[in-house]
């Protein structure tokens, strides 16, 4: 085992027997799951919380039913979210391209290829990489790697990546060092999150960290 595969599941056991598992990510369907990945872009996942409760009790949280909604009529349910126009935007263009397979033909993708559909999320306008990854892995129950400012933030404190650091090379160091694994990858991330939120901010809290004395 190389040093660095060492380091990265010496830092998942020490999350995980801190916080106990988190259970990411919040949504009772694949869609769901995924039109709140595309929502929560900036924003605090309470304001999309909110908004996906809304849609479900006006019947809208439906891939159909969102791509009929006029845009601006969906841009102004989405306000809450910020961004409302741009998101209400991103939310057509998405459900362009993926509104048929969530509409009972889910199970076709089953034949794509991650990669391949990963590069398909890419070309739909608006939709970045962390956006991407996350739909993949907890929609489409994909083994990708999210990547966020928290996981930059924290590897690159700890010393287990280097500076500058793209977004690709940072994802490809969790697959290179964990084995592919869809629960362990989805643990792993929002572990992350947690840590980022609770000690590892931009200004850290290290006293009580999990990983206050981890480099020694």
């Amino acid at each position: 085992m190389t040093h660095h595969r060492r380091r990265v599941r010496q830092l998942f056991e020490t999350l995980i027997t801190a916080f106990g598992p988190q259970g990411w990510w919040p949504g009772e369907t694949p869609f769901e799951i995924a039109l709140g990945a595309i929502l929560t872009q900036n924003t605090a996942w309470t304001n999309v919380a909110r908004v996906i409760a809304d849609l479900k009790a006006e019947g809208l949280l439906h891939p159909r039913a969102l791509q009929e909604l006029p845009q601006a009529e969906l841009a102004r349910r989405l306000r809450p979210v910020g961004y409302y126009n741009l998101k209400a935007a991103r939310v057509h263009n998405f459900l362009a391209v993926f509104a048929r397979f969530f509409d009972g033909a889910l199970h076709q993708l089953d034949a794509w290829d991650t990669e391949v559909l990963r590069r398909r999320l890419l070309e739909v306008k608006g939709i970045g990489p962390e956006t991407a990854d996350s739909i993949l892995l907890y929609a489409f129950q994909r083994p990708t790697f999210v990547v966020d400012a928290y996981t930059f933030r924290i590897l690159g404190r700890h010393a287990l990546v280097w500076d500058p650091c793209s977004y690709e090379e940072l994802r490809q160091f969790f697959l290179d060092h964990l084995p592919q694994d869809l629960s362990l990858f989805q643990e792993f991330h929002a572990l992350l999150v947690r840590l980022g939120k609770d000690y590892c901010r931009p200004t850290p809290r290290c006293q009580g960290c999990p990983l206050e004395s981890w480099l020694t």
